[in-house]
């Protein structure tokens, strides 16, 4: 085999990455478990502080939704600027490389 062809001139057929295991997405679920709990205990214990009915008062579930939709934009936010911190990180690094002639 040569360059990705057998002998008999037949194309290889194209690798595709294996899909991650079970037990490989099992710290991710965990880590987002986590923080569902979280962040539910969180807002449950802010707004909801009627216990004499079956259902939630508008203004608990008004709460609510505000308590977890500030949670969603905090999050995407700092998502957002540890994704800018790394992108300098890296172009430093480079520059830093360049800098030591380990990048032409």
């Amino acid at each position: 085999m040569l360059f990705g062809r057998s002998s008999d001139n037949k194309p290889a057929a194209p690798t595709t990455p294996a899909a991650p295991s079970f037990e490989d997405q099992l710290p991710t679920l965990r880590e987002f478990l986590r923080e569902y709990n979280r962040i539910a205990e969180v807002c449950f214990n802010d707004c909801i502080n009627d216990f004499t009915g079956r259902t939630t008062t508008a203004s608990e579930n008004s709460c609510v939704n505000f308590c977890l939709e500030k949670f969603l934009k905090v999050t995407q936010r700092i998502s957002q600027r540890f994704q800018e911190q790394q992108m300098l990180m890296n172009e430093n690094q480079v520059v830093a490389g360049k800098a030591k002639g380990l990048f032409q």
